[in-house]
């Protein structure tokens, strides 16, 4: 964007002054819908999420599923849903590939940190980690050999590939997603008790109602989610960083609103384990995402025409990762300010991959 103006003889600072005056006449005529839009699906998103996952609770209940395994397929495929929505739209209909997966790899980042959000609401005594089962640290194992497949997608040439539109490592996301799922349902049906279904609950709505209930306020999402990725982009644009950047930041943070309204709910229940397991399942259903996105991008292969910028995330949200697989098995017993050193490291590395996007973009 150019700036025609008349230059007079003035002093520095109003020239400074004049100069920042136009910059905010700009915004105010010509980003002012766009951000708008964005904060406006961003709110149907996180109210939408919140109610979508109280039905969810519900159906679930009907249909006899246990806590843990709830959150980590169940409850992490809803809160998912506007990534998958916004992945799709991305891909088929933007032809935006940086756009999809800076979405896919910032959301994951962001559920990290969301574990670091969560710790804040904990006591003193009892860190986040500290509350968790075992099996959160099966899952975050998975979501890491996911990442590495993915960095392995952005870096690899196009050999790789099963038909002219979807990679190799594309189509490894969904073995691994079904490997995880099996051992991890073992892990939890042979190390955790069956839990009572909330009959009240149960008596005062019936199955038909909560579907509708969950019908409806999913149908918000997607209608939300489908609007995103426009407004995402003409941001980015008047901004001038690139869509890997306004992905894993505006997308990535909109989309991971659900799992915001969700783990937090879980967490003030006293379900942590409900809580962090949706965070980890829906890391790894991420991927599954990421392999539709790859189906609905006819251009050619997702990964490949992606910038190699993404790498930057991937080895970020590894490092995170791992930095909570640690705190899993590992957790500190107490914690002398509000954070624990492992969310504490999170919250750090979460930054430092924004700044390096920023960088390089």
């Amino acid at each position: 964007m150019h700036f025609n103006f008349l230059i007079v003889k003035t002093p520095a600072g109003d020239d400074v002054f004049f100069y920042l005056f136009l910059k905010i006449q700009y915004f105010n005529n010509i980003m002012i819908w766009d951000i708008g839009g964005l904060i406006l699906c961003a709110a149907i998103i996180f109210y939408a999420g919140r109610k979508l996952s109280f039905y969810g609770d519900i159906l679930s209940e009907h249909i006899g599923l246990g806590k843990a395994w709830m959150g980590l397929i169940f409850m992490s495929f809803i809160t998912s849903l506007p990534e998958l929505v916004v992945g799709i739209s991305s891909s088929a209909l933007l032809a935006a590939p940086d756009l999809a997966v800076g979405d896919i790899l910032g959301s994951c980042a962001f559920n990290l940190v969301i574990l670091s959000i969560l710790d804040i609401f904990t006591p003193f005594d009892k860190p986040l980690f500290t509350q968790t089962s075992l099996s959160q640290s099966l899952a975050a194992s998975f979501s890491v050999i996911l990442l590495v497949l993915a960095g392995l997608g952005l870096f690899l040439d196009e050999k790789f590939i099963v038909t002219p539109f979807v990679g190799l490592v594309s189509v490894s996301f969904i073995f691994v997603y079904f490997i995880s799922l099996k051992v991890i349902f073992g892990y939890l049906r042979s190390n955790t008790q069956p839990e009572t279904a909330n009959s009240v609950l149960k008596q005062q709505m019936k199955t038909r109602q909560a579907l509708l209930g969950y019908v409806i306020f999913a149908a918000l999402i997607v209608v939300s989610a489908l609007a995103l990725p426009h407004f995402a982009d003409k941001v980015s644009q008047n901004l001038g960083i690139s869509q890997s950047l306004a992905g894993t930041i505006f997308l990535a943070t909109s989309t991971s609103l659900p799992e915001v309204s969700v783990s937090y709910a879980s967490l003030k229940k006293g379900s942590v384990d409900l809580a962090v397991g949706n965070l980890m399942g829906s890391n790894i259903f991420n991927f599954v995402i990421l392999f539709v996105d790859d189906l609905v991008y006819v251009k050619g292969n997702l990964l490949k025409d992606a910038s190699e910028t993404n790498l930057i995330s991937v080895f970020f949200v590894i490092m995170m990762t791992s930095v909570a697989t640690v705190g899993f098995v590992y957790p500190t017993l107490q914690k002398k300010a509000p954070m624990s050193w492992d969310t504490i490291t999170i919250l750090g590395l979460y930054l430092l991959n924004i700044f390096f996007l920023y960088h390089f973009s």
